[in-house]
């Protein structure tokens, strides 16, 4: 199967056992997990040379980091989440069948209300029937890009990492994911200085109400201003200012133009090629301390006398066919949701 698709492999798990203790399982599963109302995938050590497709650019000093971590650690604590479609039901036989049949090694509720419970897929007949399912599908990072990198980096520097990747893979025509924005925080921002820095360039409205109403009028569900082009709305947590409509020409001078139509509109690529590198003028020793957040309520508070910039999501098909072309969106442009639990199976190098 090497060099068709996805090659996943049963591993010997550490989970956490009596007493709190970690505690290695009797010998080699696939694990069932199932969390977020009903979503289930199944977690296994990847190739790492399969069929995974990227979609989001990396930093290279993250993956350094996280390289360090797990040569010291030498364990992968958390599983890359990767969606794929089109199987033809055998790996979703084999799950069903072990959640309806096997005791789950775990079933809890988090501090959030979410219900998730874990199997383990010992049977050689239903890991052969997921692999050969597997075998022969392209799947997408969804979450954990820097992970993904840092398992590839990790077997250039050091052979006895071996040549796999804790991974779980979710059949997305059954159970899609949600796709969310990720806002910035940019604290060392004045939302003055960013709102003189755009005038002219784009259409620069003020927005009634608070957090809720500015998103709703992003997103264009509310009934007040027309949205047009690339939009953004920056705040300081008292005023919520909606920035969209770019004059072309601003567009034609800071955005390259060796990548597909796609790629040039994204509101990320706006951002970080145009307001953060051009017209904010950041350096690079500054763009590192961005922050990102998924909840808006949350970009908002840490913004902290700065400026916040909330975003809309991209869809998932726009994701899919800059991905299937070889093209990387920009860092953090994508939110996939529900995540996964972390630390529920872990796999020794």
């Amino acid at each position: 199967m090497r060099g068709h698709g996805v090659d996943v492999v049963p591993f010997r798990g550490v989970r956490v056992g009596a007493g709190g203790v970690l505690a290695f399982d009797e010998g080699p599963a696939l694990y069932g997990y199932e969390w977020g109302g009903g979503r289930r995938g199944i977690i296994g050590a990847v190739r790492l040379t399969g069929a995974v497709v990227p979609h989001e650019d990396v930093a290279a000093e993250a993956v350094e980091e996280r390289v360090a971590f797990l040569r010291a650690g030498r364990a992968q604590l958390e599983p890359v989440l990767l969606g794929y479609r089109g199987g033809d039901g055998r790996a979703a036989g084999v799950l069903d069948r072990t959640a309806r049949e096997e005791p789950a090694l775990l079933d809890a509720w988090d501090p959030d209300g979410v219900r998730h419970r874990l199997w383990a897929i010992t049977g050689r007949a239903g890991q052969r029937a997921v692999r050969a399912d597997l075998g022969v599908r392209q799947a997408l990072i969804a979450d954990g890009h820097h992970r993904w990198a840092t398992y590839r980096e990790l077997r250039e520097v050091d052979a006895a990492a071996g040549e796999f990747g804790l991974a779980l893979l979710v059949d997305t025509g059954r159970h899609p994911f949600a796709m969310g924005p990720i806002h910035r925080v940019l604290p060392g921002l004045p939302l003055r200085d960013a709102l003189a820095a755009v005038a002219g360039l784009f259409r620069v409205r003020r927005l009634p109400g608070g957090c809720a109403e500015a998103l709703e009028a992003l997103d264009g569900r509310a009934a007040g201003p027309e949205v047009e082009g690339n939009a953004f709305v920056v705040t300081d947590g008292r005023a919520f200012h909606l920035l969209d409509a770019p004059v072309a020409e601003l567009t034609w001078h800071t955005v390259r133009h060796d990548r597909p139509a796609r790629w040039r509109d994204l509101d990320a690529t706006l951002l970080r090629d145009t307001l953060l590198g051009n017209l904010w003028k950041m350096p690079a020793h500054y763009a590192r301390q961005v922050g990102h957040a998924r909840d808006a309520e949350e970009a908002v508070r840490r913004a902290g006398g700065g400026t916040a910039v909330l975003m809309r999501p991209v869809g998932e098909d726009v994701v899919r066919e800059l991905a299937q072309a070889g093209v990387a969106l920009p860092w953090k442009s994508t939110s996939f949701e529900p995540k996964p639990l972390r630390g529920l199976v872990f796999r020794m190098l």
